[in-house]
């Protein structure tokens, strides 16, 4: 028994620790935005491809490595994606010319899902369900540390203007852990669940109603998410805070918040079903962006914990019910909820970025704001489903006969 512990715990370190190292790579450029646009002369909208176009990257390439895990052993998946990512990084730190920044970054979002989206595959397909929701809690608890780490690596631990340091090593760590992880990682299966029968094909999955509400309510939530942090160096640099770049970093501390939503949501999820809770996050999103409306740290501060919670909440609680819904194809299936994720957050970035130039920070609360229905909407879509099979279990007991 003790031996199984020591196992699962070595597993939860692997997964912590890739997972985190991939998601730093995303943000890394977030809170040094203002730094790169003076740097390289470009504009707002410009100097957010940094961000966008890793997440472009990964919408491209994630259906590609969800196939690929659902065939292949992902250790050389996972250590082709991490050599890949690192040499993405390094060319970064090296560029002095914005446009090959922008393709090396692009070039890192295409193998990021080399390693995440193949592990997650991977862990769904091989654990047992309680060891998976205990090890999938850590994997939504990385993705928020990998998020922090990058960006304090950008703007905090490195100091801003020597931001291509925070790349390189952002490119050792990826390939630190990529190698644990290779060497680590089970290649016996934990449990082999396999089975054509019910290996499902990405249309299939997508034709599913439960799941497509799910997917969508994925990208809803980050495309929610996504602008609100994009933007808050710009809006905490201006006036009435005047806030330094090493300041504005700190205030990103508030995404460690998600490290405790995740377990907790699973809870909640449990006790009270996955369309209240839903729901619950939508709530407590909207109000928080109307905090951010305020001119007054402590309100924006509010606001942005209020966010953390409310967005790791949905999200936590989406993947949780998708994964529940299924019995095959797992890679596929978690591969179209990235896809879906990030094609949301693209999406958020892109489109308030355009408001922001135009209207300025308010008008991307607003923008951010329309999109609440999404998961309002799929929150109440579950509710009524979690009724309808209280219903038919209670009318499944057996008839007596006289």
């Amino acid at each position: 028994m003790k031996k199984k512990e020591r196992g699962l715990l070595q597993l939860q370190l692997v997964v912590f620790a890739l997972v985190s190292a991939s998601f730093t790579n995303i943000y890394i450029t977030q809170p040094i935005l203002p730094v790169l646009q003076d740097e390289f002369g470009v504009t707002p909208v410009q100097v957010s491809l940094t961000v966008s176009f890793v997440i472009l990257g990964i919408v491209l390439s994630n259906l590609f490595f969800g196939f690929l895990s659902d065939r292949f052993p992902v250790h050389p998946i996972i250590l082709t994606g991490g050599v890949c990512v690192a040499i993405g990084g390094l060319v970064a730190a090296a560029t002095h010319d914005f446009k090959i920044l922008v393709m090396a970054r692009l070039f890192q979002g295409i193998f990021l899902p080399a390693l995440t989206t193949s592990l997650a595959a991977w862990l769904a397909r091989t654990l047992p369900g309680k060891r998976l929701s205990i090890v999938m809690g850590s994997y939504v608890s990385a993705t928020v540390m990998g998020g922090l780490g990058g960006r304090l690596l950008g703007g905090w631990i490195h100091p801003p203007l020597h931001w291509r340091y925070a790349f390189i090593s952002a490119s050792v760590l990826i390939l630190i852990t990529t190698i644990i992880t290779v060497l680590t990682l089970p290649r016996t299966p934990i449990k082999k669940v396999i089975n054509l029968e019910k290996n499902e094909g990405f249309f299939s999955l997508i034709k599913r109603r439960d799941l497509l509400m799910l997917y969508c309510c994925g990208a809803g939530g980050l495309l929610m998410f996504s602008p609100v942090f994009n933007f808050l160096p710009y809006r905490l640099a201006g006036a009435p805070f005047h806030f330094s770049t090493e300041l504005i970093t700190f205030i990103y501390f508030v995404y460690v918040m998600g490290i405790f939503i995740g377990p907790i949501a699973g809870r909640i999820n449990n006790k009270f079903g996955g369309g209240n809770a839903l729901i619950a996050g939508t709530s407590l999103l909207g109000v928080s962006f109307g905090l951010l409306l305020i001119p007054s740290v402590t309100a924006i501060i509010l606001g942005l914990l209020g966010i953390c919670t409310g967005f790791f909440t949905i999200h936590s609680v989406a993947v949780g019910l998708l994964n529940q819904k299924l019995s095959g194809s797992h890679g596929k299936a978690n591969a179209l909820y990235v896809l879906f994720y990030y094609i949301g957050g693209w999406l958020g970035i892109t489109g308030a970025g355009f408001v922001f130039q135009y209207i300025g920070w308010n008008g991307v609360i607003f923008f951010v704001m329309l999109f609440l229905v999404i998961p309002l909407i799929t929150g109440l879509f579950e509710k009524r489903n979690q009724s309808t099979n209280k219903q038919k279990i209670k009318q499944n007991v057996p008839e007596t006969r006289d």
